[in-house]
């Protein structure tokens, strides 16, 4: 990773689910940009008064201070040096085409923050709506995921495994004060970013292992697992259930790097 401007990528394995996972969520135009002022959402488990800081982030500020650092741009101003940060990660990959800049850090942290939730904020999240189509074959009643959706998330998910660790938690860890800021303005006043990072991850490797071909049903316009245990899955875990296991297995691998790097930070 080239040294510049980027704003962290400690959960590229989840952007990477995030984009693969929208021709189930949406088939609809990319996302109107986020107003400046990004109102707070409603909390359904709103944190404790004085939530302890489970894993620190290294000379981030507490939970409780506002002040960023001078060395790093505003939050709302911060879009330009992202689109540069991306570029130079991936110098191959156009940002553009999948990712919506316009308020990414906002975007993302409300998006990891509702992987463990039954729904996510589609009209939030980073990334834009993927061209084709969710693949199913079988007859009508008997219908199961086609192995044709793994083949096409591939590239996405090998995406993910390209990136360095190391050096992406050293990046997240510099601009860690945005994304805290951007979480403290969702509703969580007295959170801690990093804390709900990990837990998140842990959440998605929980996410069990199905056999395959995996079952659906239509429902409207959509299709819905046909297995009741299945569907009462949150929307993260449904996502690398899509993916297909070969896909999801190494998505995990990569998450368990970020994890483990996550929790090797050292304390202040």
């Amino acid at each position: 990773m080239k040294k510049s401007t980027l704003l962290a990528l400690a959960l590229a394995a989840i952007l990477a689910a995030m984009y693969v996972a929208l021709p189930y969520l949406r088939q609809t135009v990319p996302p109107e940009p986020l107003p400046a002022e990004t109102p707070r959402e409603p909390v359904k488990n709103p944190v404790p008064e004085q939530p302890p800081v489970l894993h620190p982030v290294p000379t981030a500020p507490t939970a409780q201070e506002e002040k960023l650092p001078p060395s790093l741009p505003a939050l709302d101003e911060s879009d330009e040096a992202m689109g540069e940060a991306m570029s130079s990660l991936f110098p191959r990959w156009n940002p553009a085409r999948v990712l919506v800049l316009d308020h990414f850090i906002r975007r993302f942290v409300v998006t990891v923050d509702g992987l463990p939730r039954r729904q996510l904020p589609v009209d939030r999240m980073p990334t834009r709506p993927a061209s084709d189509t969710f693949q199913v074959t079988g007859p009508e009643g008997q219908e199961v995921i086609s192995p044709e959706n793994a083949r096409r998330y591939a590239p996405f998910v090998a995406l993910a495994e390209a990136l360095d660790t190391e050096q992406a938690i050293t990046v997240y860890v510099r601009f860690y004060p945005l994304f805290q800021k951007a979480y403290r303005d969702l509703g969580y006043p007295k959170g801690y970013f990093n804390d709900r990072l990990i837990a998140v991850i842990d959440h998605l490797l929980a996410t069990p292992e199905v056999d395959e071909p995996v079952r659906l049903t239509r429902h409207v316009v959509r299709y819905r697992f046909a297995s009741p245990e299945l569907e009462s899955l949150s929307a993260g875990q449904k996502i690398l259930i899509r993916i297909g296991v070969d896909n999801a297995r190494k998505v995990k691998g990569k998450l368990r790097e970020l994890r483990a790097g996550l929790i090797a930070l050292p304390r202040q």
